[in-house]
């Protein structure tokens, strides 16, 4: 019997454009796309580890090395890409959640950097900072260890974006941020921080649609893989982030 599928078939018709190893494209000509990206939404779904990949699916080292292959190339941040084209950025919405990192997680080469994993109060963890658009999508994320601040990460995800207003909540009352939505013009939906000498005023109405974000981390963290992180490169867990997140695009 085949294991349960993730994707209906007119969700997958809209993906399999986007997908490396299409007839035209250079090089070798992908087999069984969709049987793959099955298998890789399979892991990311049910958090299982590599070598238990149904053999439905294919050999579970096969699979592996072209998820790698792939997460190198950049692949499925491409697909991400294309379903933000879409978003909705009159207003957006900031904040981050802690994934507990399992203990296979630890143990990355030194040469390969920084992998985005911390020492917070729950242990060893990694934050993912995410930009979610007006209709509730992920536009934007990055990594950090479990151990970073919120509000330095705000004005990276921001970057070059302009929407009519920010939202997010008391962690992101700094003045660096303040100012560059102020100089931007750009509407902060940010209550003050119960220390502020001086309590400026808010949209409250505005910010109750901030719970957004926080709908969007639930859905995604359906996906195991994501709820908890095994993956010891970041690129690869960053990788499951952006397939799921496609996902949630389509849905």
């Amino acid at each position: 019997r085949m294991a349960r599928l993730c994707l209906r078939d007119d969700q997958f018709e809209r993906l399999a454009a986007l997908l490396p190893g299409k007839i035209g494209d250079p090089g070798r000509t992908a087999a069984n796309n969709r049987q793959f990206i099955e298998a890789v939404l399979w892991i990311a779904r049910t958090g299982s580890p590599w070598r238990d990949l149904p053999p439905e699916f294919g050999l579970w080292n096969t699979v592996y090395q072209r998820f790698a292959r792939w997460s190198r190339r950049g692949a499925w941040h491409r697909v991400f890409a294309h379903w933000v084209q879409e978003a909705d950025f009159e207003e957006v919405f900031i904040d981050s959640t802690l994934v507990r990192a399992h203990q296979h997680a630890a143990g990355a080469a030194k040469k390969k950097g920084d992998q985005a994993l911390g020492r917070s109060r729950g242990g060893l963890s990694t934050k993912i900072h995410a930009l979610v658009e007006g209709l509730g999508s992920l536009a934007r994320f990055h990594l950090t260890g479990g151990h970073a601040g919120d509000s330095p990460e705000a004005l990276p995800l921001l970057k070059d974006l302009c929407p009519g207003s920010v939202s997010a909540d008391k962690a992101y009352d700094s003045d660096a941020i303040l100012e560059h939505l102020a100089a931007n013009h750009i509407q902060a939906v940010i209550p003050p921080r119960s220390n502020r000498t001086v309590q400026r005023s808010f949209d409250r109405h505005l910010y109750k649609a901030r719970n957004l974000v926080e709908r969007f981390f639930c859905r995604i963290k359906q996906f195991r893989r994501i709820a908890t992180r095994y993956d010891k490169l970041g690129e690869r867990f960053a990788a499951f982030i952006a397939i799921t997140a496609s996902v949630i695009w389509l849905a």
